[in-house]
């Protein structure tokens, strides 16, 4: 028997539980923007969420819409969308990394760190203001004050 069109890891469940357990990891990832699970899960996680943050950085609607079908819910969806993709508008791919982390102590399974390469707690780049700005002054004519016409009367 062939290989060829087999694609990811079957994790010992069925199809539509495999799609939920990654639907969730990424939900999750987007929600915390780091999360630790298993090296297997982790690296099956990477492909699927790279390629969310590639549609959200299009941004348009129809692109919307399949986050929104992709994740579980609109609020983390939106996020991606909003917050998290033009943050990583410099970068064309690899926004995410997977480093391994410890072995868990109930079944001595190998646990990974998936978290976005850039940090994602600074804002948007602004503009700085610029400080070094000539400041314009209006001159204003003065004009002479009139004189006191009439004299006091006595």
């Amino acid at each position: 028997m062939h290989r060829h069109g087999y694609k990811g890891k079957k994790f010992n469940r069925e199809r539509d539980q495999r799609r939920a357990l990654i639907k969730s990891l990424a939900e999750s990832l987007i929600k915390y923007e780091s999360i630790e699970t298993t090296l297997p899960k982790a690296k099956e996680l990477v492909p699927y969420v790279e390629q969310l943050i590639t549609k959200a950085k299009k941004g348009d609607l129809h692109s919307r819409r399949q986050i929104i079908s992709a994740l579980q819910t609109t609020t983390n969806a939106h996020k991606l969308v909003d917050e998290i993709a033009p943050k990583l508008s410099g970068r064309t791919s690899g926004h995410l990394r997977v480093s391994a982390t410890r072995t868990r102590r109930g079944d001595n399974s190998q646990l990974a760190r998936v978290s976005f390469v850039d940090d994602l707690t600074k804002t948007a780049a602004s503009k700085p203001a610029a400080k070094n700005k000539e400041k314009t002054t209006i001159k204003t004519v003065s004009t002479p004050k009139p004189k006191a016409a009439a004299k006091e009367i006595k």
